[in-house]
Order: structure tokens, then C-alpha cells, then sequence
């Protein structure tokens, strides 16, 4: 079935966005983010259409796990500050409120979830990866959160990451921005696999259809349990973080490839943080 690039919601196997691909094989669906002229950027129809994905996979009676993956070099370097493309229906301000993002849908579903990181995965990107229930990731892959540069109070990586790495490399990756290669993200606890990048694809399979086999029933109380560990997050503060002047800033100067202006003028630099 042919879609036009006319915004429309999702329905069926169209995930509402040129940008994202959905096709079956076999027992899976697999998502792809494709939108290379952006490096895979995520506009707000993208996230929804993340998030839609997952709970159709989970509707789907012959489908029995997804698999999320990005194009070329580029898993997703989180959400598009530069303009949505097409999706400009959606723009990235009002529309990116908590409800369109995928991160608790994916913590959620009653089916297994695999993300197959093929290359640069910051911000949302690797938020997606984290509440995946397995991220199998490509020797290539580098991970950062930017999201402090941007003005954005991110509570749900201050608490997560903390559960999953301890509070001292929280900071260190949330206060610096820092980027960890592939085998850091393995060794700090943050991905499950790394693998040689031309194996990416078929390992990834191979993990999907193994979680697939577990016992549904059981397999859904383990993730609750691990879930419940994982905790909640503030996200009042956040929400209100979205529209605060900081994060308005944070976007004039990611757009205008300069330092935001609560920057000590002695330690701005030229381009983008």
C-alpha cells in the first residue's frame, strides 16, 4: 500500500510519518527510523509513531515481538530542533508533550522489544534503547545525553540512569555531555551486547526470537518486577522543563550553532554544544 507524504494518523502498518518504515518478517515487525537527510532526527510524529508501533505489535496476533532500528550510520540522535520536514504538523515545541514520547509504552508491552543500535544514539534515541527490553548494539555505536546543553531537566534519564549505572557516571554523563563508545556503554552496564556492526542485523533477530519463546504470563511479571525497580520519575518537572526559558534558549542556540547564553562568556565556544 502506497502513502502519500501528507500528514495522516497512523493506521494499520503506517506508522503516520514517511520518516518511520514498518514491514513484517516472519513472526516480527520491525521499525525503522529512516530519515538520513536529518541523520534519523525525531520529529514528534516520529516518537508517536514509535509508541504506536509497539502497541500495534502488541494487537497483532501474528506478529510476536519488534525490532527497532535506524539507517546508515545513525540509530537516532533524539529530537529534531532544526525543523520537522514534512511532519511540521507537528512541531517540536507544544506537540513533544510526555504523552507523545514512547518511553513508558515500551517499558509496558506485553511483547519483547529489541533495539538493534546501528550507529550515533543520543537524547531520545538512547532513551528508546534504555526502555527497549534488549539493546544489541553495533561496535560502532557512540551514546551521549545532551539534553543539559538544551536547557531540558531530563528526570526520567536522571533516574533511570541512576538505577542503571549508579548516580556518580549519572553525572558524569549528564553534567559533561560526554560520549561513550560502545564498549564503555557495555562495561558502565547501560546496553546488554555489543557486536561486530555487518552482524547487527541477524543477532538482533536471533535475541528477538529468543526473548519471543519465554512464557508470556511469566515473562510479563519479570518485567514488572524489574519495571518497579527501574522507579518512577518527575514527570511534573520535566513537563514543565519543556517550556521553560531555558530549553527555549537551549533551541535558539542549537539552531544557531552557538553556546547558550548561560554560559560563562569566558567558556563559550564556537558551534554547538
Amino acid at each position: 500500500m502506497t502513502h502519500s507524504d501528507s500528514p495522516r494518523p497512523p493506521e494499520g502498518d503506517w506508522l503516520g510519518t514517511p520518516f518511520l518504515t514498518f514491514t513484517r518478517e516472519g513472526a516480527f515487525g520491525v521499525c525503522t527510523l529512516d530519515r538520513p537527510e536529518a541523520r534519523n532526527a525525531m520529529t514528534p510524529a516520529m516518537y508517536f509513531g514509535i509508541k504506536y508501533a509497539v502497541n500495534h505489535v502488541g494487537a497483532d496476533p501474528d506478529l510476536a515481538g519488534l525490532l527497532i532500528t535506524g539507517t546508515g550510520d545513525v540509530f537516532a540522535p533524539g529530537g529534531d530542533m532544526g525543523g520537522g520536514g514534512v511532519d511540521n504538523w507537528l512541531t517540536f515545541g507544544a506537540a513533544l508533550g510526555m504523552d507523545a514520547l514512547p518511553f513508558d509504552t515500551l517499558r509496558q508491552s506485553a511483547k519483547p522489544v529489541v533495539a538493534a543500535v546501528n550507529g550515533l544514539c543520543q537524547g531520545g534515541g538512547l532513551q528508546i534503547a534504555l526502555c527497549a527490553d534488549m539493546a544489541v548494539v553495533s561496535d560502532r555505536a557512540t551514546f551521549r545525553v545532551p539534553e543539559l546543553y538544551r536547557g531540558i531537566a531530563d528526570t526520567y534519564y536522571s533516574q533511570m540512569l541512576a538505577r542503571l549505572i549508579g548516580p556518580v557516571r549519572t553525572r558524569d554523563l549528564m553534567f559533561t555531555g560526554r560520549t561513550l563508545t560502545a564498549d564503555e556503554a557495555l562495561d558502565w552496564g547501560m546496553i546488554a551486547r555489543v557486536v561486530p556492526h555487518d552482524d547487527l542485523a541477524e543477532t538482533a533477530r536471533d535475541i528477538l526470537a529468543q526473548c519471543c519463546r519465554t512464557a508470556p504470563v511469566a515473562r510479563s511479571v519479570v518485567k514488572s518486577s524489574i519495571d518497579n525497580y527501574l522507579g518512577l520519575y518527575d514527570r511534573i518537572g520535566m513537563q514543565r522543563s519543556l517550556g521553560s526559558p531555558e530549553s527555549i534558549e537551549g533551541f535558539m542556540a542549537f539552531k544557531e550553532r552557538r553556546s547558550p547564553d548561560w554560559v560563562h562568556p569566558d567558556l563559550r565556544i564556537d558551534g554547538r554544544l
